[in-house]
């Protein structure tokens, strides 16, 4: 705790009182703040988390699909059957505001050219058929979860900041504020005192000539 080097004087002390006020106020809304974005990281962090588990297991089975119809067919036949895909792809990203934070959000579009798959089915084997399929209701899915990591970790980002900023106001200055509010009081009392001994000085002597 430090006090602030100020003059004083009762504009001073009038001037600190605002100030405290200000902060204090200041304080409390950052406070509430922090708190709703850690109560919406936490919810964040549990979706993310059990989204992240469930895609994990399809990711690996989508990758036994592809590795099992690799396995069942030439490498010629392979490159020949995805070498011209059917779909196109786009991601588009827009923000939205959550609490003064411009999170990403992702939305995929998909623009298709005819059949879903991208060869004719005489070509393939069945598993590649349903790695295609599998495929293609992950990346949705696996877009979600890119956009929740992302919005988790600029809230964690925003958390600390947030966090820091409460703790510098509730430690350093609203304390050195009220100490420098309690010295200048103390001065102004103090010269008061000493104003009103100098006056019954005066008087008595005063009183003295007049006797």
């Amino acid at each position: 705790m430090a006090r602030i080097n100020v003059n004083p004087t009762r504009m001073e002390l009038k001037k600190l009182k605002a100030r405290l006020k200000t902060a204090q106020r200041g304080h409390k809304l950052l406070k509430d703040k922090t708190d709703e974005m850690i109560r919406r990281f936490s919810a964040l962090v549990r979706e993310t988390a059990r989204l992240r588990r469930a895609l994990d297991g399809e990711v690996v089975r989508v990758l036994k699909q592809f590795s099992l119809a690799r396995g069942t067919m030439s490498k010629k036949q392979i490159a020949l059957a995805f070498s011209m895909p059917a779909a196109s792809l786009e991601v588009d990203c827009t923000t939205v505001n959550v609490l003064n934070i411009a999170i990403p959000k992702l939305r995929l579009e998909e623009g298709q050219g005819g059949e879903i798959y991208p060869y004719s089915f005489a070509e393939v084997t069945s598993e590649a058929d349903r790695a295609v399929a599998d495929a293609g209701t992950l990346l949705a899915r696996l877009l979600r979860l890119a956009e929740l990591e992302k919005a988790t970790a600029m809230l964690s980002g925003e958390i600390e900041r947030s966090k820091r900023r409460v703790n510098a106001l509730e430690y350093v200055m609203i304390p050195d504020i009220e100490e420098t509010i309690r010295y200048i009081s103390q001065k102004l009392e103090e010269n008061e005192r000493g104003s009103l001994t100098r006056l019954m000085k005066v008087k008595s002597m005063l009183e003295e000539r007049g006797s």
